[in-house]
C-alpha cells in the first residue's frame, strides 16, 4: 500500500490536500490532509449530494466515463492551492510506516497521516504506491490483456507528435515488468502541475483519436 521514490529535501511547513476519489457512499480517513471528492459528480449528483464533488469550479466531471479518478486529479490541479498534492482512492490507501499498523484491527487506523507524510515529504519528492511486479509479463502485455493494446498504440503515436522527448521512457517502460500503478501519489504542488501540464493534453489528444464511445464502459476508461 506504500512506497516512496525521488530524493530531495523540501520545505514541508505547507498545507498538503490529498484527494479521495469516490463514486460511492464510502468510509473517509479522518486525517484533515485529506480532501474527499464525488469523481463524476456532473453525471450522477444525487450519489453524494452532501460531499464536494469535482463538478465545481474549472472541471472535467462529464468525462468521468473515460477519466475515472483523473476528474478529481483534474479539479485539485484547476482548483486548489496548496505546498503538496495528491491523490488516493476510496478503496487504496497509502500505510502508516509505524509498527503500530501490525497490531490495528482496523485497517483505517492504519493509514498514513499528515505529519508522518511531512517527516517523508523533508527527505524526498514524491510518495507513490508500491512497485507492483509481473514477472512473466511486461506492461505493454498485461495492459493489453486486459484493455485493449490499440490505446496504448495510439497513445504511444500522440507522444511521438506532441512529446517525443518522452518515447525512450515510454519504450522503455511497455517492455518493464513492474510498474508504479493505481494512481496515487503525493509531491510537490510543482511537480504535481508539471504533471498535470504533461499527462492532460495527451490524453486529451487520445480521446480526439479514439472514439470512447465504441468501446463499453470498463474499456472505454
Amino acid at each position: 500500500m506504500s512506497g516512496v521514490i525521488e530524493t530531495k529535501p523540501l520545505d514541508v511547513h505547507k498545507q498538503i490536500s490529498v484527494v479521495v476519489a469516490t463514486h460511492k457512499p464510502y468510509r473517509m480517513p479522518s486525517d484533515p490532509m485529506y480532501v474527499p471528492i464525488h469523481v463524476g459528480a456532473e453525471l450522477h449528483p444525487d450519489v453524494l449530494p452532501e460531499m464536494l464533488g469535482d463538478n465545481t469550479g474549472d472541471n472535467i466531471s462529464d468525462r468521468n466515463g473515460y477519466y475515472s479518478e483523473l476528474t478529481g486529479l483534474y479539479w485539485l490541479w484547476k482548483n486548489r492551492q496548496c505546498g503538496y498534492k495528491g491523490l488516493t482512492h476510496y478503496r487504496r490507501h497509502f500505510a502508516t510506516g509505524s509498527i503500530s499498523r501490525i497490531f490495528n484491527r482496523d485497517r483505517f487506523d492504519s493509514i498514513v497521516g499528515q505529519s508522518e507524510v511531512m517527516d517523508l515529504l523533508a527527505e524526498r519528492d514524491i510518495i507513490v504506491a508500491r512497485k507492483r511486479n509481473y514477472y512473466i509479463e511486461s506492461v505493454y502485455s498485461h495492459y493489453a490483456h486486459t484493455f485493449h493494446a490499440e490505446q496504448f498504440d495510439v497513445c504511444r503515436a500522440v507522444l511521438s507528435d506532441m512529446r517525443p522527448a518522452y518515447l525512450p521512457a515510454w519504450d522503455h517502460l511497455m517492455e518493464a515488468r513492474s510498474a508504479h500503478i493505481f494512481n496515487m501519489f503525493i509531491m510537490s504542488s510543482s511537480k504535481f502541475d508539471a504533471y498535470c501540464d504533461y499527462m492532460f493534453p495527451v490524453l486529451f489528444e487520445l480521446e480526439h483519436r479514439l472514439d470512447p464511445g465504441k468501446y463499453d464502459s470498463f474499456n472505454a476508461r
